[in-house]
Order: structure tokens, then sequence, then C-alpha cells
């Protein structure tokens, strides 16, 4: 049983927070294409940024501001031109994009973090994103955050946010989130981005901590297509607008809230791999009897990464032997003979050994998760035991379809 409940709002939810998103004209699509997220007071800050050597200009910038400060205001973010690998030019750009918002709320910019999404190699259409700021500032309220969800988004084909809700000492602690991301997904950090919000009183240590054990768990479990990108991140602001005591340690009420914080990620997290461009199921691995937590996760992620199993699934082809070499060159050491896989509820390799089963019924199951509701009934669930340890993990991925080759081979022209 949780001790939380889903509430309307997104990253609008917490107390304290606005939002807004408008078509500033970034976009050749028309497309809503600039966002911004607004908490009232100042929030502790926390990030986790993409461990690629070719970077977009926005992560330097929001590592360096970072390591300057903890304590933030403003999250801003333009989509259709990524930013990345435009050296200094692109560089000076995100500056100046800080320093335009900062004006416009009369902060300091280095209260100000940043975000872009779209074209590697593109720079920032400045002369739109100067005209569309003031129309930003103007617009922020706080039932805009779907607003904001939508002016994130490139190829997904649906916005992703979420807010849920605890009592601590007898108050209400929110977190919200939302996240865009559809291709170019393979964390080693998030291959996406994700802003989250939260109205706790939390320490920036600790409040960093939890971040990134969230993210591992969500985020960094997460596959798509292999590649990751150049401009992820996962930005959590928390500004005390709860007015509960600090959680300056791990406890009980550190654990409510680390344990809400990873909920959202998880559920962002999912909704990014099952939007996967052409996807049309969600894949999730399941690994346990590892000698450790983490052997279990590169096994699941393992798994849900494979090219022959995605296309296994697409195909609607239960052929387990895919699943099985994956798991053998994950780099975890097991006995093949303890290995024992299943496809739902259909058992079809026990101990080592193959099984007889219904290669009708697990070809259905893997159609009917294809024809499945969004976030209800789409799901894959493969099983895996690799021994007896206490180890488990779990990794989420997507189907690979020929929809997502036309959608990458014309993604520039």
């Amino acid at each position: 049983m949780t001790d939380w409940q889903i509430v309307a709002g997104g990253v609008t939810a917490p107390k304290g927070y606005k939002a807004s998103g408008i078509v500033a004209g970034l976009k050749a699509s028309g497309a809503p294409d600039l966002a911004l997220i607004l908490s009232d007071t100042e929030a502790i800050a926390a990030g986790v940024f993409t461990t690629s050597q070719v970077r977009a200009a926005c992560v330097d910038y929001c590592r360096q501001v970072l390591q300057d400060q903890s304590s933030m205001r403003a999250i801003l973010c333009n989509a259709g031109q990524a930013n990345a690998g435009t050296g200094e030019l692109g560089w000076q750009d995100a500056l100046t994009s800080a320093e335009l918002l900062a004006q416009e709320l009369s902060i300091s910019p280095k209260e100000i973090l940043l975000a872009s999404t779209g074209v590697i190699g593109q720079r920032i259409k400045m002369d739109a994103l100067r005209e569309g700021i003031p129309k930003l500032v103007n617009e922020m309220a706080a039932d805009r955050g779907e607003d904001a969800a939508k002016a994130i988004i490139t190829t997904d084909l649906v916005t992703k946010e979420i807010a849920l809700e605890t009592m601590i000492e007898g108050r209400p602690v929110r977190i919200g989130g939302i996240a865009k991301g559809s291709g170019m997904i393979h964390p080693n950090m998030a291959t996406m981005l994700c802003f989250i919000t939260c109205d706790a009183v939390v320490s920036s240590n600790l409040w960093q901590e939890m971040l990134k054990r969230a993210v591992d768990s969500s985020f960094n479990q997460i596959t798509v297509d292999g590649d990751t990108s150049t401009n992820d991140c996962v930005i959590a602001l928390a500004n005390g607008q709860s007015r509960t005591s600090a959680i300056t340690s791990m406890g009980k009420n550190a654990e409510n809230l680390e344990a809400m914080l990873t909920e959202v990620c998880q559920y962002l997290a999912k909704a990014v791999a099952r939007d996967g461009e052409g996807a049309t199921c969600l894949i999730e691995v399941q690994v346990s009897g590892a000698l450790n937590n983490n052997d279990a996760s590169t096994v699941a992620r393992t798994i849900a990464g494979s090219s022959l199993v995605k296309s296994a699934v697409f195909g609607r082809d239960p052929n387990w032997g895919r699943i099985g070499a994956a798991a053998g060159r994950a780099g975890v050491k097991f006995h093949q003979d303890e290995l024992s896989i299943k496809l739902g509820d259909i058992a079809l390799m026990d101990n080592g050994q193959p099984l007889e089963f219904d290669r009708n019924a697990a070809s259905n199951y893997l159609k009917q998760a294809a024809e499945g509701e969004y976030l209800e009934g789409d799901t894959v669930l493969i099983d895996v035991i690799i021994g007896s340890g206490s180890g488990k993990g779990t990794a989420w991925g997507c189907d690979l379809t020929y929809k997502y080759i036309e959608i990458n081979a014309e993604y520039t022209t």
C-alpha cells in the first residue's frame, strides 16, 4: 500500500509554483516550443545530467551555476533546437537566454536553470526566444503545468506529467513532474528532459542524493534505441512551501519523500519508454536471483535494450532464445542451468531447461499488449530468474518497429 495519492496539476501541483508554455516560433510546425517553471520563493535545486562528452550548452550552464549555489527560482526550456555542438556561439546564446528571462522576472540569471531539446548542431532561434519571453512570463499561472508539458516535447506523441501527494507531520506535501522523450533513449544519465517540483523542506545535499537514487532506478533503467543524447537532464526543485520541518537526514519523513520522488520518476520514465518512436507497447523486464541489485538491473537493462528482443516483440514472436542470449551477454556472471524465463504468465524456460509451451497463446499475449490501452494493458512483462540471490532489478523499453526507421530516416529532411 502506498503512502501517497495522485493529484492534478503536474509541476504546479506543489505549493508556490507557476508555469507556462507558449508558441514562440522556435519550431517550424507552429507547436508550443517555450516553457517556464517558476517558484515563488527560492528553491533548493538538484540535477542529474548526461555523461556524454558532446553536450548541449544548457547542460554545461546548469552544472556551472549549481556548483556556485543550490538555490534557484526558475527553469527555462526551449524546444526545436538542441543548442548542442554549437561552440562558443551556442554558449553565448545560453547566457543570453538566462539574462533575458532574469530581466523579465527581476531575478538573477544565476537563479535560472536552462534546458533545450531539438536538432543537434542548431543554435536557438534567439530572435524568436527574445520576443517570446515576455509573453511566456505574462502567461504564467498556477494551473498552467500542462502548457509547460506540451511546450517541451519534440517527436513525443503524448505529454508526460504526474503529481503525487503525501502527508508529513499532518501537512500535505506534493511532488509534481513533467518529462519529454521518445527517441535517443538509452540513458547514461537520463536521455530525455524531466523537471520536478516539490514543496517539502529538504537540505541541498540530501535532495541531490535522493534525486540521484531515484534517477538510477527509473530514467537510467529505460531504453528505446540504444542512443544517448547530448541534452539529458533531470532537474528537481524543492521550495519548502509545505511548511513542514526541515528534512536533513534519512529517517521516516525522508524515506517517505524519497519513495514518492522515485514513484514520480518511474512513472515518467515508463511514459517515455512506452512513447518510444514508433512503439506499439511497453516492455517491462524483471530480473531476480542475482547476487545484488546492480547485477539484476544490468541484466534487465540489457534485455530491454536488445534490438533482437525488441524486434521479436514487435513481430509477436515468443523467441525466448533472444532473451536468454541478451541476459548472457550482460556481463553478469550466473549459471545457465539456473536461468528461468517467463513471458507474462507463460513459462518458457525453467532452471536452464526449455519448456513446452503454447506458442499461439504466447504470440497472442504479445499481440494483446500492442492493442492495449495506453497506460493500461499495453505492457509486455518478461520475467527472468538467474539464480538464488537476493538481487532484483527492473528495466523498461519498447518494441522496435518499421515506424522508428521512418521517423529517424527523415528527422531533418
